[in-house]
């Protein structure tokens, strides 16, 4: 009997053994063994399925907390080296040319280093998977089981009543597929706010309806002061202008194998959350930044623009850089890092408490070189006190989907998102199990419907390359 019992125990410890190999993208494993493995960073691995090439570990990493303190002391110890050699060019009488690559191949590495910093933090965010103290409500969980048999067998059963029954829709629709749990959905949620610059910076507006309408105070109401027992005449009203943002829908289509759906340890949750990720990131980040609000949200740079001296609502104020198609030139009067300032300044007061740059990296690693009056350099890396990197000692963001430098283009902006962008999300992440387009591959059409936009013009400004 206990011989028995033995072997069982045996053969149970060899299978979770077998489980600790942990199956990573390419791209995923590349990351870390240039930026952790070669600076001696560990990574501790936890259990999880070998799963195909697409599914890129959200459910098999977890960061050692010390990682992300160790890229950050090697950034700042690499910002200290980019300073000095950056010295050292400036203070040659003639352009150097290797002085100049090594320059730029020390500014390329911050850029590297900073980025890795940033996906540690993304990473750790979106492995926390885990939701809130209050006990699961059991129509929850009974519809997540139903999900479950839909997802890896096709068997919908009665999950059309279940979703009504936890009060996720009011309305059966197979057709239409079906609605994930909600901790599925909130995975989805949170992953994406952890992968999207500008959902990390706008305020995010749950809705149940198809769109979303504000009135916005533009002023105008009169006022006065009275004695105790004087009368109070009648003032002006406000005047009100209504903003109206319509949710638009986004769909990924993500598909696997029949082996990997019987497979009972695949989290399915997590891998549809993974697959859905990059393509929703992916258009919703280029949406928020450069939609033209057709079939898709509108963002920051397709609005009208006007010179910030000019403003007016339903217009973005913008600051010229003083040259055409670049930054100005320092001189021993001039800095470029001006028109950088002279941006934050074009904000209101009570937006510059909260403001934040955003660019894309290649312009972030030029406004790196840059120094104010006094000599000092207005990029800062992260520090302890800050997660991000610093210009004049505000947050700096990247995002891709900005323009880069060149003529009349925006390459840089500067606000109080969560003021100036509303992104509105329409409760519900619906996916329809398909098994006979494509076979033998099963795809999951997953839709998720979300609109965006300008909510508060005065909150944002943008720096245009201009004379």
């Amino acid at each position: 009997m206990n011989v028995n019992r033995t072997l069982f125990w045996g053969a149970a410890l060899a299978v979770a053994c077998l489980c600790a190999v942990v199956a990573l993208s390419p791209d995923m494993l590349s990351h870390f063994s240039g930026h952790a493995l070669d600076h001696g960073y560990g990574l501790a691995m936890t259990c999880a399925p070998a799963l195909n090439k697409r599914a890129r570990g959200l459910v098999g990493v977890r960061l050692d907390a010390s990682d992300a303190t160790k890229i950050l002391a090697e950034l700042q110890k690499t910002f200290e080296s980019f300073k000095a050699e950056n010295e050292a060019e400036l203070k040659a009488l003639k352009k150097d040319v290797v002085q100049t690559e090594k320059v730029d191949k020390i500014n390329a590495e911050i850029t590297k280093l900073t980025t890795a910093l940033a996906e540690i933090d993304q990473t750790i965010a979106a492995l926390k998977l885990g939701g809130g103290s209050a006990a699961p409500d059991p129509t929850n969980g009974e519809h997540a089981k139903a999900f479950n048999r839909y997802f890896r067998k096709g068997d919908a059963g009665n999950l059309g009543e279940l979703q009504v029954k936890a009060a996720l829709t009011t309305q059966s629709d197979p057709d239409g597929g079906y609605l994930v749990p909600t901790e599925t959905e909130k995975t989805i949620d949170r992953i994406m706010g952890v992968t999207s610059t500008m959902r990390q910076l706008a305020t995010i507006l749950p809705i149940g309806t198809s769109e979303y309408k504000k009135l916005v105070n533009m002023g105008g109401a009169g006022s006065g002061w009275v004695g105790e027992e004087e009368a109070r005449p009648q003032t002006g009203t406000p005047t009100l202008r209504e903003l109206i943002f319509t949710v638009m829908e986004l769909y990924a289509n993500p598909a696997t194998t029949r082996t990997m759906l019987d497979d009972g340890i695949i989290d399915i949750g997590a891998w549809l959350a993974d697959e859905v990720n990059i393509t929703f990131a992916e258009q919703e980040g280029a949406a928020f930044v450069t939609g033209n609000g057709l079939k898709r949200p509108r963002g920051i740079l397709a609005y009208p623009t006007v010179a910030n001296a000019n403003y007016s609502w339903g217009n973005v104020g913008y600051v010229v850089t003083g040259a055409a198609s670049d930054f100005l030139a320092p001189t021993s009067t001039v800095s470029p890092a001006d028109a950088l300032l002279d941006l934050l300044y074009g904000l209101k007061q009570g937006y510059r408490n909260n403001a934040s740059y955003l660019s894309t990296d290649a312009t972030m690693a030029k406004i790196r070189k840059f120094k104010d009056g006094q000599g000092n350099y207005v990029w800062a890396p992260p520090s302890a006190n800050e997660k991000v990197p610093t210009i004049f000692g505000k947050p700096a963001y990247t995002d891709d989907n900005m323009n880069e430098i060149g003529t009349n283009t925006f390459p840089v902006a500067v606000g109080d998102f969560k003021r100036a962008y509303l992104i509105v999300d329409r409760q519900g992440v619906r996916v329809l199990r398909d098994e006979l387009t494509n076979k033998p591959y099963v795809h999951f059409y997953t839709t998720k419907r979300v609109g965006g936009g300008i909510s508060n013009f005065e909150a944002i400004k943008l720096l245009k390359c201009s004379t």
